[in-house]
């Protein structure tokens, strides 16, 4: 039942990546109140033929319009936001009909965003089969090792599975478009075998993109070092084209004629995604986003989103408190290695030599507990993780990353070992006060116990069973928490002695 609950939002929530980022594919309401027409449509509309209705305060076109004489915010290579198209969502659209669905989707993104396109933005729609979702290839022996050993101490993805192959499959499986910024186009991925677009939300969401790279930094995504630095840019990334996407699908059907998904008469629910803690860690930047995009805009002003891009959030702490943005610095915890035994650090190249998860990944991993396959007691509320409105799941902001055993965090560090084939790491966790951090560790203590944990020690368990099967040490020291694994008891004071 706890898995069935979420399962009906799967359509909902599907990613659709962004040059190796993921983006949410939602047809889903705006439910801000930014302004009788919307946000970003500050700017007047152009005279129209003067015989079409009024909908919030803008002219409905019945025929087409003249063409402008330069180029103007809301008109793309000959259509307005607000023209009629005679095309149905089929996978039969010519040439011709293609481009005319892409030219107003332009014009429409320009109105909503009050930003204007350089260029026209090249899109093609492949079956998922055929389509390069890209993060595939050969990798470095060390960052496969890190990446393995970081999602195993955050409980997403067990030892007996290549956390690589895990993710690369999970964006296999629930992409549905991204933006390629080398090439300035976008690819819409569809599950269909004669593909065909899925409205207009998908190509809304990855047109943002696009005009996030033409006129602003989109760059800034490629500059950062740990996953908690990473979901914190793309809070601002995503959760603009989150924002943008739901405000132009909000209009659909009353202020604007939009293609509909096609029909795809199979019925029966969506699928699960691949792994359920990883989903949840990429999903981040489009639940948490938008409302970090709210803190920043003054109704139908956007001037401190697009200077967010010279100062983009460095954690997802921001993001999921937005009053933090320009005060909040992630602390740089200290973590000496001391490990014997043969145990040797692992420093993946091109990258930082240590991981931080920070409160994203904290989140995921005890939210992942509500959607096991086992029928333990999950660590996390349902209630607490879902955001419910009148008893049903927020469509545009559906979870709550804001978890109360996650708040005071201040920073995390986790370093990698490797012996042989042995992996171990040590995981030091910082707290604003030792109250946070006995929170914390006790949470954690009752999530080993969760994936079959027993206490053998003063601070320490063993798992012998499962994907899990380690020995932890868990100490405190005032408002540090720091979290010794070995593949056996023994093996805990060779990683880092006590």
């Amino acid at each position: 039942m706890r898995r069935t609950a979420l399962l009906a939002l799967v359509g909902a929530l599907l990613l659709a990546g962004c040059g190796g980022t993921l983006a949410p594919a939602t047809d889903s309401p705006d439910t801000s109140t930014e302004g009788p027409d919307g946000p970003g449509t500050a700017t007047p509309a152009e005279p129209g033929p003067g015989d079409g209705p009024t909908v919030n305060g803008t002219e409905m076109a019945d025929e087409p319009r003249p063409d402008p004489e330069t180029d103007r915010l809301g008109w793309e290579n000959g259509y307005w936001y607000n023209d009629p198209l005679s095309v149905e969502n089929t996978a039969n659209l010519t040439a011709e009909q293609r481009e005319a669905v892409l030219a107003r989707a332009m014009a429409r993104v320009e109105r909503v965003r009050d930003l204007e396109f350089n260029s026209t933005v090249e899109v093609s729609v492949r079956s998922r089969e055929n389509a390069s979702i890209g993060g595939g290839g050969d990798r470095d022996p060390a960052l496969r090792s890190f990446d393995n050993a970081k999602f195993e101490a955050a409980f997403l993805i067990g030892e007996d599975e290549d956390s690589l192959s895990v993710q690369q499959e999970s964006r296999n499986q629930t992409v549905a478009g991204y933006y390629d910024s080398e090439a300035d186009a976008i690819v819409l991925v569809s599950d269909s075998a004669t593909p065909t677009l899925d409205g207009e939300g998908t190509l809304a969401h990855e047109l943002t993109h696009a005009i996030q790279d033409q006129r602003l930094n989109l760059s800034v995504q490629r500059r950062v070092d740990t996953r908690d630095g990473y979901n914190g840019v793309l809070g601002l990334v995503e959760g603009e084209a989150n924002t943008v996407q739901q405000a132009y699908t909000a209009r659909c059907g009353e202020e604007w004629t939009c293609l509909s998904p096609p029909d795809s008469g199979e019925g029966g629910d969506p699928s699960p995604p691949p792994n359920w803690g990883t989903y949840f860690l990429q999903f981040f930047p489009y639940s948490d986003g938008p409302g970090f995009i709210a803190s920043l805009r003054d109704g139908d002003d956007w001037s401190r989103v697009d200077a967010a891009y010279e100062n983009p959030p460095r954690s997802a702490r921001v993001v999921i408190d937005p009053d933090d943005y320009g005060s909040f610095e992630v602390e740089d915890v200290e973590l000496a290695d001391r490990a014997t035994g043969g145990w040797e650090r692992v420093r993946p190249p091109d990258r930082p030599d240590y991981g931080r998860l920070g409160r994203s990944g904290l989140g995921a991993m005890f939210a992942r507990t509500l959607y096991d396959d086992s029928n333990r007691t999950s660590l996390v509320a349902a209630q607490e993780w879902l955001n419910l409105d009148g008893g049903e799941v927020n469509a545009t902001d559906p979870l709550n990353y804001d978890l109360a055993v996650t708040r005071g965090w201040t920073g995390d560090r986790l370093h990698v070992y490797r012996n042989g084939e042995e992996l171990a790491y040590v995981w030091r966790l910082a707290w604003e006060s030792p109250a946070d951090a006995e929170r914390f560790a006790g949470a954690y203590r009752a999530l080993l116990s969760y994936w079959g944990g027993d206490r053998v020690a003063e601070g320490v368990w063993v798992v012998e069973d499962g994907p899990f099967a380690d020995a932890f040490r868990v100490t405190v020291d005032g408002s540090r928490v720091t979290v010794t694994n070995a593949p056996t008891r023994a093996g805990l004071d060779e990683v880092r002695a006590p």
